[in-house]
């Protein structure tokens, strides 16, 4: 479904990502793991053609991302605070979004009830703008727009950050749901070894921009990737 080949990109002479090839299936569950700077970010967003590359390309359903926006149709993102507008409530940001997919307020209205839970109260009906919400109500925002227009493709960055631990557990099973019940591809980046290892059945883990591990999710994954950072740091 996502193909990446000869993927490379450098700021200023310095290469900070470099992905020589890699392919994503339809309806598996990626996660990217690496510590700070290891090109998680960058790597996702030349994947939303956010930003260029400096060689190689990116094939999504055998369209390159930098040539046409068609895959934008099937492919539903949350990155940061970024792809929000704060100066509009909750309600009328969903709307917005749900309107650039086409929905109605009725398919808008019942789209938010399966994120009750998920919400916990604090984002509908709160008469707040989304730039008074918390970080990890902007984040619980975010994540629902990324699914408003029902993906193929889902692309998310540190997802469970800010968020409390009940809201984690709620998104861990969300996803889960998704993945199970509508085999969405997702590609989800983390810091926690251990939510990234529940959600994602592979992970690869980057390095200075380099792919260094591509792990099949198993009972041992957690122990390999705790092992792997915590030689990093001795």
């Amino acid at each position: 479904m996502i193909e990446v080949k000869n993927l490379v990109k450098a700021y200023h002479g310095v290469v900070v990502l470099n992905i020589p090839e890699l392919k994503i299936e339809k309806g598996e569950s990626f996660g990217l793991v690496g510590n700070n700077g290891a090109g998680k970010t960058t790597f996702f967003r030349l994947i939303l053609d956010l930003i260029k590359a400096n060689k190689g390309e990116i094939i999504s359903q055998g369209i390159d991302v930098k040539s046409t926006t068609n895959w934008k149709a099937y492919t539903g993102s949350y990155l940061d605070e970024n792809f929000l507008i704060d100066f509009l409530t909750p309600e009328e940001y969903f709307d917005f979004i749900g309107s650039v997919n086409n929905l109605s307020k009725g398919d808008i209205k019942k789209f938010l009830e399966q994120f009750e839970d998920f919400f916990n109260g604090e984002i509908l009906d709160r008469k707040k703008y989304i730039r008074e919400l918390s970080r990890g109500n902007k984040q619980k925002v975010g994540i629902a727009a990324a699914l408003i227009s029902d993906p193929e493709i889902l692309v998310l960055d540190e997802p469970f950050a800010s968020l409390d631990p009940t809201t984690q557990i709620r998104l861990k099973s969300l996803l889960k749901q998704l993945q199970k019940e509508k085999r969405v591809t997702m590609l989800i980046s983390s810091h926690d070894l251990n939510h990234v290892t529940e959600v994602c059945e592979r992970i690869v883990v980057l390095d200075k921009g380099n792919m260094i591990h591509d792990i099949k999710t198993s009972t041992d994954t957690l122990k390999e990737l705790e092992k792997h950072f915590a030689v990093k740091t001795s």
